[in-house]
């Protein structure tokens, strides 16, 4: 590092603070002469010095239920960026959405490897986690609030699902479908967002056909079958509200090939604002669930934690707001 100051003409310090993303108050000519003189000195952080020296190791995991998803994938982009830009790594692993696999991700012998875990929440009770101890920093990401042992960030799945309807029902629609709805017990994704559903309609006063409520998976392979089943069995509707925007294109795709406008027959809305849906034909109308401000959360709870001096840090839940990113399925 000394060497790479000399060659640079600035400080280790400064050294430090560019090669550690703490370029702040570090101006755009010294970064680059630091970056150039590292490039061309051949220098190379030591990994294990470092993390010994620090008692850290610099990685971050994340545990995510499935990993061939558009929404886990730009939600893991957004947090591997804002910890690298912490200085931090992130470490992506796939629970597969099972207790088992959840629980063991934040088991004190998993965690050795890194500095914080963030798990995706999709199968465990707050009594799976309860027993758990916390060796390590953890933020809890899911539908249901747990212990308050744990950081955790929620997505108002239940404002979303009323906020989708609502617009839908402002704009003339009568027979909604809620594509991928479950009037069973529990907090899941499913059972929130068709929560949402229902209150808009009681608030609306408007009754519900029960036969709308499309019980399915929420990827776009889900959408399009079910739709497809729903368009040949008769039952008419004119507005879909799909818990995904993955379910929502393959609605979509199945209202095009019985010739549905879109929409002009069929108003369609999704769930999540992923980058897809604003490139089909017609764009979607979607529920934009503070994506941005999610991951912000995230690196801030975990960062928190770790940057904390020793001692109990109070847990806290965090709350993100929805809102509606209108486009072309919908009419204005």
């Amino acid at each position: 590092m000394r060497d790479v100051a000399a060659r640079a003409g600035v400080s280790p310090q400064t050294v430090s603070n560019v090669v550690n993303g703490r370029t702040e108050h570090v101006g755009a000519e010294t970064i680059d002469r630091v970056t150039r003189a590292i490039g061309e000195l051949g220098y190379r952080l030591n990994q294990s010095a470092r993390s010994l020296r620090k008692g850290r190791t610099g990685l971050v995991g994340l545990g995510l239920p499935v990993l061939a998803s558009e929404y886990y994938g730009e939600l893991a982009e957004r947090l591997a960026r804002g910890f690298s830009s912490r200085g931090m790594r992130l470490v992506t692993e796939n629970t597969g959405g099972a207790v088992r696999a959840e629980v063991e991700s934040l088991a004190a012998s998993h965690l050795e490897t890194y500095d914080g875990f963030i798990l995706a929440v999709a199968a465990s009770e707050s009594a799976d986690l309860e027993s758990i101890p916390a060796s390590k920093p953890i933020v809890l990401l899911g539908e249901r609030a747990f212990s308050t042992r744990f950081d955790h960030v929620l997505m108002d799945n239940v404002g979303g699902g009323r906020l989708a309807t609502e617009y839908l029902l402002d704009r003339g629609a009568r027979s909604i479908v809620v594509l991928g709805g479950s009037l069973a017990a529990g907090d899941s994704v499913q059972t929130l967002r068709t929560r949402g559903y229902l209150d808009a309609h009681r608030a609306a006063a408007h009754p519900v056909d029960e036969r709308l409520i499309v019980s399915c998976g929420l990827d776009m392979l889900d959408g399009y079958r079910a739709t497809r089943e729903l368009l040949e069995s008769g039952v008419t509707f004119d507005g879909v509200f799909a818990l995904t925007d993955s379910s929502a294109l393959g609605a979509l795709r199945a209202l095009h090939e019985r010739e549905t406008k879109v929409p002009d027959d069929v108003q369609l809305i999704g769930f999540d604002n992923v980058r897809a849906s604003g490139f089909s034909t017609p764009a979607l109308t979607t529920i934009e669930p503070g994506n941005d401000a999610m991951a912000d959360a995230i690196v801030d709870a975990m960062m928190r934690r770790l940057d904390a001096p020793r001692g109990p840090v109070e847990a806290r839940h965090v709350m993100m707001s929805v809102a509606v990113v209108a486009r072309e399925s919908t009419h204005p």
